[in-house]
């Protein structure tokens, strides 16, 4: 009897500001891998967030929260289950810190103009941070360092979702 081959892990990291749509095109992803038959767990910064309440905004404390996905997403890929990532993660060291953990890393820079991404604002978090009711907001008062060599980049104010998942394809499929 022959052995069915079941797909390597990997690690698909989606980086870029709030309303850049990331967590659109990692949920948009999932739902096409899981219908091919991968197994495929999305991993969303901000529903991992609420398990740490405490946990702020500073640079330190961002580049934990990065590492702790970080190492989730590596466990899951030593059990051959893709990762999808969705992760402001804005600072180089952390994003270097994952890719230096996961085998298989394919960093997908969202780089949606910021204009754009207060125009779509989901969560009205621009608008309180441009109201000084939130500190330290990536975009408004705190750096996003862009990716220095991400395997993609994609601008969803130029792209549709299907574009976008078109061209991320491509690069998953070289490895899983």
């Amino acid at each position: 009897m022959q052995r069915e081959i079941i797909p390597s892990g990997a690690v698909i990291w989606f980086t870029g500001l709030s309303g850049s749509g990331k967590t659109t095109l990692a949920k948009a992803l999932a739902q096409r891998l899981i219908e091919r038959g991968h197994q495929v767990e999305l991993i969303d910064g901000d529903e991992v967030r609420q398990f740490f309440p405490r946990l702020g905004y500073s640079r330190e404390e961002r580049n934990h929260h990065v590492q702790r996905i970080a190492h989730m997403a590596q466990v899951l890929e030593k059990h051959r289950i893709i990762s999808i990532v969705a992760l402001i993660s804005p600072f180089e060291e952390g994003r270097a810190f994952a890719r230096k953990i996961i085998k298989n890393f394919i960093e997908v820079y969202v780089s949606t103009p910021l204009e754009i991404c207060e125009q779509r604002d989901p969560k009205g978090m621009y608008k309180k941070a441009r109201q000084g009711e939130i500190k330290h907001f990536t975009g408004v008062d705190d750096p996003y360092e862009i990716p220095q060599a991400p395997e993609l980049i994609l601008d969803t104010s130029r792209l549709s979702v299907d574009q976008a998942l078109n061209e991320i394809e491509k690069k998953v499929n070289a490895i899983v």
